[in-house]
This record gives structure tokens, C-alpha cells and sequence, in this order.
């Protein structure tokens, strides 16, 4: 397996985890790792998944024993995964070759966890630009930018259940991203080329999905995020510095014969940091956190009243950030740099920083929150950081590339 070489310091702190690692395996359950990680019953399994666009692969990580388990073939080009809830599989989306000697399709490749195979491989048109997943895991919603003039932009509905393709819906604008709101009722697309969201209803029991709204004047639309309660969605305008807030649709009965709605609709502006990028939202759903990259910076926005609580420095171009299950710390990632910055959420301030690899991307955490894995673009691995010490613990190896993570856990019968 090829890696990409790493800068010297990356190499000597690979050095210090494989010999750290090695003395924990010799003191084994009283060494320095077992004293605070999770006790696992015989019939545990955990991996973390990592796409690696330069090798065509996913590598998979035994989160458990933290060691590399396998390398499966996908796609060309994979950009992006999405963890099942319901079923033991996850989903990889390919984006397929782009220049004129390899043109290929994009594909969304299945994989099953239990024994990491790739078993399905649904086409989905010409250059994927992203996906999400139904609240019930049946549907996946796969935004398509297409290769004018021969195929138009468009959203493709795939059910992964009878593994097909539901529909193919012509899109009038250039994707970014695409979400759905947990109650599934809605599906939003946003458009950096169009400055827009777009805002559709999913019937999926009649098999159904009607435009509904769209909202324009968020410049370079693309990251989103949706409340909990699938009441408000909030859109990073990424060519200027501001989020835009838009509360949803809804309607219920009043009483018998009578009913109450509500329309989509702009709530607010909001004036962030320059270049606003990914939207880390607190799994309470209380506060939302913007990465500035263009001001290296992150915006703490409270989502019930669509203020900006403030704006603090937390390192160069911040790319990705994550917020911790107890709603307690944020970690922002940096492609320009070899650390990932600890944010204290409640005392509003940065605590420090973790060295890791070079070009620290995507973050996802460990089913218990033990271990923050944090993907390293440019030295092609895996940081896992001990988050009780906010401290590296090991460097894995993957595949060339790797651009996306995502953490599964389930237990055999």
C-alpha cells in the first residue's frame, strides 16, 4: 500500500505513536491505553472509514484495536462517505474521472461493515457533487452537477433498500451541497453559481418531491445546516462573510377543519468572519460554529435568536470543525497547518492545540467520544487523538489523498 511521504516531523511523530503503541500492546490491559478507553464485549465491532480520492479506495480502521483492517476498492475519484444508521453499511460517493482521455460516471459504491466488502455500485450521472441520507436511511439524495451540454444538473433519489434509482430530477442551477432536515420533510440545495437555496417537500411514501421555495441573495451559497427540530437552516454565503438564516415551512392542525402554516422565508443576515465555510452545529442544536477561513477565525452564532454570540481567532484557514457529544469543546481542523485547535465552548475561548499530521481535513469521533480521529490530507494518514488529554495517540496509514471519514459501530449477533 502506497502512502504519501510525510514532512520530518510527521515522520518522527510516527515514530513516537508506533513506539507508543508498541509499549501499550506490552503492558497490555494495565499500560497507558486501556486505563481510560472503553471495555468492548466479544461481539463489538467499530471501524472508522476513510475515502482516499488519489487511490480509488476506503480504508478501513479497527477503531477497537487501532489498526489499519483493509483497503477496499470503490469508485474513481470517492470524495465523500455517509455512515447507515439502520444497517451495518456505508455509503461512498464517487465523483468519477473528469478529464477528456478517462471520462467516468459518478457512482455511489455500498459497502458492508461486517465484512468489509463493497456489494452494490449505483450510477449516478456525470460529476457528484454531493449526498445526504433520509432520516430512515432508505433514500439517498445525490446532487449532480452534470457535463454540459449533454447532461443538465440534477438531484438523484436512490433507493438503497431495492438498490435503484427513484427518480432523476432536472435541476435549473449549479449545485453545492444538498441536506435533509431530520424530519425528512424537507430537502435543500445549495447553489454557489445561483447565490441561492433551494428548498423542496419529500412525499417519499407517494414517491414525490415538489419544489417548494427558493431563496436567493447568500453569496456563493454552500454549507448548510438544519436545526433538530427541522425548524430553521442556516447557509454559508462562502464569497462574502455572512450565514444566511431561513426558517422552514411547517403546518399543523389547529383543530378539527382548521390549520396553522407557515411559509419558508429569510429570518436573517447574519455577519460572520471572511469566507465562511464549514457549519459545525452543537448537537443540542443551541449554537452554531462558522469557519472563517479567509479571516482564520470562527463565528459562534446562537440559532433560537440569530445572533452572533462573537468572532475569535483559532488558527490558520480553519476548515472543518467538530463539536463534542457533551456539547463542551469544538475542534477546528486547518489544511494549511499540522494542528487541530481546541475551542472551550463554554469558557469562549481556545485552549491550545493538537499536533497531528500534515493538512488536517475532515474530523469525525469514536462512538464513546474517547478518540477524535482527524483525517491528514497531505501526509496521507490518520490522526487518533485521545480527547481526555486532547493529546495524539497514533498516526495510521491510509491511501493516497484521503479526503473524508466516517465512524461505524454495531454489535453481531
Amino acid at each position: 500500500m502506497k502512502t504519501i511521504p510525510a514532512r520530518a516531523t510527521n515522520d518522527a511523530l510516527r515514530r513516537i505513536a508506533v513506539w507508543s503503541c508498541l509499549g501499550c500492546a506490552a503492558l497490555s490491559f494495565v499500560g497507558c491505553r486501556r486505563h481510560d478507553f472503553p471495555s468492548y464485549p466479544a461481539n463489538y465491532r467499530e471501524y472508522v472509514y476513510v475515502a482516499n480520492s488519489g487511490s480509488n479506495t476506503v480504508s478501513a480502521i479497527d477503531a477497537v484495536n487501532l489498526r489499519l483492517d483493509r483497503e477496499i476498492a470503490v469508485g474513481v475519484h470517492p470524495i465523500a462517505l455517509l455512515a447507515s444508521r439502520s444497517r451495518n453499511q456505508i455509503y461512498v460517493l464517487n465523483s468519477g474521472a473528469s478529464n477528456a482521455e478517462t471520462r467516468s460516471s459518478g457512482s455511489v459504491t455500498i459497502l458492508d461493515s461486517e465484512h468489509q466488502t463493497a456489494i452494490a455500485t449505483l450510477a449516478v450521472g456525470q460529476s457528484p457533487v454531493s449526498f445526504a441520507l433520509s432520516p430512515d436511511d432508505r433514500f439517498a439524495y445525490v446532487t449532480s452537477a452534470g457535463r454540459l451540454p449533454t447532461e443538465r444538473p440534477s438531484l438523484l433519489i436512490l433507493d438503497l433498500v431495492n438498490r435503484r434509482v427513484t427518480a432523476n430530477l432536472p435541476l435549473d442551477l449549479l449545485p453545492s451541497q444538498v441536506a435533509v432536515a431530520p424530519d425528512g420533510q424537507s430537502v435543500l440545495i445549495s447553489s454557489a453559481a445561483n447565490n441561492s437555496l433551494t428548498i423542496l417537500t419529500a412525499d417519499e411514501s407517494a414517491m414525490r418531491w415538489t419544489m417548494r421555495a427558493r431563496i436567493t441573495g447568500c453569496s456563493g451559497a454552500d454549507a448548510l445546516a438544519i436545526l433538530p427540530d427541522s425548524s430553521k437552516a442556516f447557509v454559508a454565503c462562502s464569497h462574502g462573510h455572512q450565514v444566511m438564516a431561513v426558517a422552514l415551512a411547517w403546518q399543523k392542525n389547529a383543530h378539527a377543519g382548521h390549520s396553522e402554516a407557515r411559509p419558508d422565508a429569510l429570518e436573517a443576515m447574519l455577519n460572520v468572519g471572511q469566507t465562511p465555510g464549514y457549519l459545525a452545529l452543537k448537537p443540542d442544536g443551541g449554537e452554531l460554529f462558522v469557519s472563517n477561513t479567509g479571516s482564520n477565525s470562527i463565528s459562534e452564532i446562537v440559532t433560537t435568536s440569530d445572533d452572533v454570540g462573537g468572532t475569535y481567532l483559532i488558527g490558520s484557514a480553519p476548515e472543518f470543525g467538530l463539536v463534542s457529544a457533551d456539547n463542551s469543546r469544538l475542534y477546528e481542523s486547518s489544511l494549511q497547518s499540522q494542528e487541530i485547535a481546541v475551542y472551550s465552548i463554554d469558557d469562549g475561548r481556545r485552549e491550545g492545540t493538537i499536533h497531528v499530521g500534515d493538512g488536517p481535513d475532515q474530523l469525525a469521533f469514536s462512538a464513546s467520544g474517547h478518540l477524535l480521529f482527524a483525517v491528514d490530507r497531505r501526509s496521507g494518514d490518520v490522526a487518533a487523538i485521545r480527547t481526555s488529554t486532547q493529546s495524539l495517540f497514533t498516526l495510521l496509514p491510509v491511501g493516497r489523498t484521503p479526503v473524508a471519514i466516517a465512524d461505524k459501530s454495531f454489535t453481531l449477533p
